[in-house]
């Protein structure tokens, strides 16, 4: 086949797929709101999953509920081609402030691209597979998802994530990151009548807090220290016996992050050191890597979104928060752009951006993230090199879970 006739052939897909897309806007649209107005926390998210089968159900997908056994995630599949497209759905929202980080943005494109590839699956020979993830602002599903072999049949993944801007998913990272909590255990006595016969949990806390704090003064402008006391004593007239700290290290590289930790809990360590406390320390959720976004599909990505007459900011050498699609990233080709609420002057995890995730704006990016994803699902499908790229990468991958 000569180069015009491949032309021809992508111009014809890239039709079907928009057609298809159009033809569902206003249920992806609804979607979207619909999802919105019933925010649901982490391994929470049971009506989300619902109303997002729904429409997958709908649109001829094979829907299989609870994969793995992680109740509020699910897979939907369409077409039996040889090359898997995954496509990453989140969900979950954030406690108090609803859909701050526009999940419910993400699962809708997620499902407008998926409808939009099943279009041409059979004439690529392509399998679309939609994963729902959960919990991906805190426990990690994607994680649980790859180690239970969720993305072993999975060719290449994608997923948008809304933003203030719209970037080049190549021109942009994510940090690596660790949760967990640390337990230190004292002894309870009278805070008047007997104060020193009490070991002070809290003080324990406080020691470790104030070592973290010089710490912050010793690393590198890129990675971050956060943590808070979430138990530290009841009364003022008991010595407190018990305090939990939560606390979570980033840095731009994975091994970074670990080296940080571990100064980080000599500084806990410090603590039960100087107040003669217990310590243990478990973590809270899995660890999250870095972005590794594939460069190729990066730009394919890329030129639809500047086709839709979206301007990419220009964020190299930016990367900022954290998620789980890291993982997924690690072991198989995958990217994870932003795309802009247009207009929003708020940034994610705020009111401002909740409330803006249920604008026309909003509806805007589901639906161009929906068709930048497909299309660049036909691109990558329906070139010969980058296909046998990908199909000869997942043959050697094989069912390898991580390679953090």
């Amino acid at each position: 086949m000569g180069g015009q006739g491949i032309e021809d052939d992508i111009t014809a897909y890239r039709g079907l797929v928009r057609a298809e897309q159009e033809a569902w806007r206003e249920r992806l649209l609804r979607l979207s709101h619909d999802l919105h107005a019933e925010p649901e926390l982490s391994f929470a998210e049971h009506r989300s999953v619902t109303k997002v089968t729904d429409v997958l159900r709908e649109a001829g997908f094979t829907v299989e509920p609870g994969p793995a056994d992680v109740p509020t995630a699910f897979t939907a599949e369409y077409g039996a081609g040889e090359f898997t497209v995954g496509i990453c759905a989140e969900y979950d929202a954030l406690p108090d402030i609803g859909h701050a980080c526009g999940h419910n943005v993400i699962a809708s494109a997620a499902v407008g691209a998926a409808i939009g590839l099943a279009a041409v699956a059979d004439e690529l020979g392509v399998r679309v597979k939609v994963v729902g993830t959960p919990a991906e602002e805190h426990g990690g599903g994607k994680v649980l998802l790859l180690e239970r072999g969720v993305f072993d049949d999975v060719t290449v993944a994608m997923m948008v994530h809304p933003a203030q801007h719209d970037t080049h998913p190549g021109h942009f990272s994510s940090q690596a990151v660790s949760r967990f909590a640390v337990t230190y255990g004292g002894r309870a006595s009278h805070a008047a009548a007997a104060p020193h016969l009490g070991v002070n949990a809290a003080d324990a806390a406080v020691v470790a807090q104030v070592a973290i704090g010089l710490l912050r003064q010793q690393i590198t402008a890129d990675c971050r220290i956060g943590l808070f006391v979430r138990e530290g004593g009841a009364v003022t007239n008991i010595i407190p016996e018990r305090s939990v700290v939560d606390c979570e290290v980033r840095a731009f590289e994975f091994d970074e992050m670990s080296e940080l930790k571990q100064r980080v809990l000599a500084c806990f360590e410090a603590g039960a050191l100087a107040t003669g406390t217990t310590m243990a320390v478990e973590p809270t959720e899995p660890d999250y890597a870095e972005l590794v976004q594939e460069p190729e599909m990066s730009e394919l990505f890329a030129a639809h979104i500047e086709s839709m007459g979206r301007e990419l900011r220009d964020t190299r050498g930016t990367r900022g928060g954290s998620t789980d699609m890291g993982n997924v990233s690690k072991v198989l080709p995958s990217i994870h752009p932003s795309i802009a609420i247009i207009g929003c002057e708020h940034p994610p995890h705020t009111h401002g951006f909740a409330a803006a995730a249920a604008t026309p704006a909003a509806d805007d990016a589901v639906f161009d993230g929906a068709v930048a994803m497909a299309l660049t699902a036909v691109d990558v499908a329906i070139d010969p090199v980058l296909r046998q790229k990908f199909l000869a990468e997942q043959a050697t991958r094989g069912t390898a879970t991580t390679r953090i």
